[in-house]
């Protein structure tokens, strides 16, 4: 049919200097509840004239999106906001799963985890599931 996803593919997900990359907690782990771990990432969503940037957080023992936000930048503001809503209203996973991008790797929003007492997780390299 001729479908090809359209993104950004170079460079979208590294840390930025001097963040610090956590460790994967989930190998082997058994997701058995909600709030248990929760994880976010960022969509890039074709415009005429560049992307629009969506970031989800969702709970991964139901599959619930919980906050999602839109920008038209890739700062780390929105991805905050979409957490901050997430924990408002649900509450505070034990685990939080991203990815290594330079937003979920800055000291503001791992600062903000950890304030909530919620371990950090991070996808390696080429790590989607």
């Amino acid at each position: 049919m001729g479908l090809v996803a359209l993104y950004p593919k170079k460079k979208t997900s590294l840390p930025g200097n001097g963040h610090k990359v956590y460790p994967y907690l989930l190998k082997g782990l058994s997701i058995s509840r909600p709030n248990q771990v929760w994880a976010t990432d960022i969509c890039y969503i074709p415009m005429a004239k560049g992307f629009l940037y969506l970031v989800a957080v969702m709970d991964w023992h139901s599959r619930k999106v919980l906050s999602w936000r839109l920008s038209n930048t890739m700062d780390t503001r929105f991805c905050l906001e979409a957490l901050e809503e997430a924990i408002e209203h649900s509450g505070t996973p034990e685990i939080f799963n991203t990815d290594q991008g330079s937003q979920f790797t800055s000291e503001v929003f791992t600062s903000r985890l950890k304030a909530h007492q919620i371990q950090i997780s991070m996808d390696g390299k080429g790590r989607w599931v």
